[in-house]
């Protein structure tokens, strides 16, 4: 790091919690000029997000809505892409695609929750024969562009490990937003007593969601207990509503709102796949999810009273003042198309 000068440091966003995180990070980082972005794609991707095409990813649609929105209600310096110079840092929440623009910037990677179960085309993204992007959050972390790897718990730690993530990049500091849920406690969300169900955009991302069985099963559930929805911000959401109302119809159906607050407040708790289990593990909520108890157990975030932010912020730090490596720069591989270097993101 220059002294005298400060470092230049781009905190990309994506979803609001992907985008939470690093405004948290970057809060603990005055000394630093840190600039924001949502999540913004490069070569061919650009021109699927010109067109629509990735409104159901992070790169468009009510994500990206979220997100500046976000930025813009908190007064943040906005550098939408990371067109204003050179960055001396990156903060990002995903490597499954890495814009090339970024590949001269150190990259501090940060977890941003539950990682997807690795699915029959992950062995192919693990040995680099398809990009990441088709693996899902199941290739967090296969990029290797970054200085460190901020993870959620030691029990991820293992996780990564196994997956092929190098030790010594990954840090244990635990993940804004996940490591102090006793503050959701304390909350102004109006209701008690209910159960609450969290649906998840799984179709949106091309998997298959038996979404009528899930209703009904959790009709089996739910007992005499009111029950309350809360959407996926990224899923159909007339789609979801119609549905629900087959089921549940006079339940209440919450398109937007603080997930980990109404968990907070509610006696059981309904999900599909959402890091959310883990807030509701943390609060000591009964649970029912496509997760297991046993794999929440195993993985569950740190819980440091709301300091991880903190501690990523002191490894962005080492990261800013430790000479780069040489073999540090992503390399492009060789013999392939540029359309399939544009996908990898690599």
């Amino acid at each position: 790091m220059t002294t005298g000068k400060k470092s230049r440091i781009l905190c990309i966003g994506g979803s609001l919690n992907q985008t939470m995180i690093v405004h948290k990070i970057a809060a603990c980082m005055p000394e630093a000029e840190c600039w924001f972005t949502p999540f913004f794609a490069e070569g061919l991707e650009w021109y699927l997000q010109k067109f629509g095409l990735l409104d159901h990813t992070i790169m468009g649609g009510a994500h990206r809505r979220a997100t500046m929105e976000y930025l813009t209600d908190h007064h943040l310096p906005v550098d939408e892409g990371g067109q204003n110079g050179f960055y001396d840092l990156v903060i990002t929440c995903t490597d499954l695609i890495v814009q090339p623009s970024l590949r001269h910037s150190r990259i501090v990677l940060v977890q941003e929750g539950i990682t997807e179960e690795e699915g029959l085309i992950y062995p192919l993204v693990q040995k680099k024969i398809l990009p990441r992007v088709f693996a899902n959050t199941a290739a967090t972390g296969l990029s290797d562009v970054y200085e460190k790897f901020c993870v959620a718990s030691p029990g991820y730690r293992s996780l990564f490990i196994r997956k092929g993530v190098k030790p010594e990049k990954i840090v244990v500091t635990g993940i804004p937003n996940f490591d102090h849920a006793d503050a959701y406690r304390k909350n102004n969300f109006p209701y008690r007593q209910y159960v609450l169900v969290a649906t998840s955009s799984i179709r949106e991302t091309f998997g298959q969601d038996d979404r009528m069985s899930f209703l009904q099963q959790t009709r089996q559930i739910v007992g005499n207990l009111p029950v309350i929805f809360k959407l996926h911000p990224n899923e159909d959401q007339a789609r979801a509503e119609r549905e629900i109302r087959q089921v549940f119809p006079g339940s209440l159906i919450f398109h937007e709102g603080n997930l980990h607050e109404m968990i907070a407040n509610c006696e059981i708790f309904v999900a599909q796949n959402t890091s959310a289990v883990y807030t509701a593990a943390a609060l000591r909520k009964k649970t029912y999810s496509y997760i297991s108890s046993k794999k929440i157990k195993r993985l569950m975030p740190i819980q440091n009273g709301g300091t991880s932010a903190q501690h990523i912020a002191e490894v962005c730090r080492h990261v800013l003042n430790t000479p780069p490596h040489n073999d540090r720069l992503p390399v492009i591989m060789q013999r392939r198309s540029l359309l399939w270097n544009w996908l990898a993101g690599s």
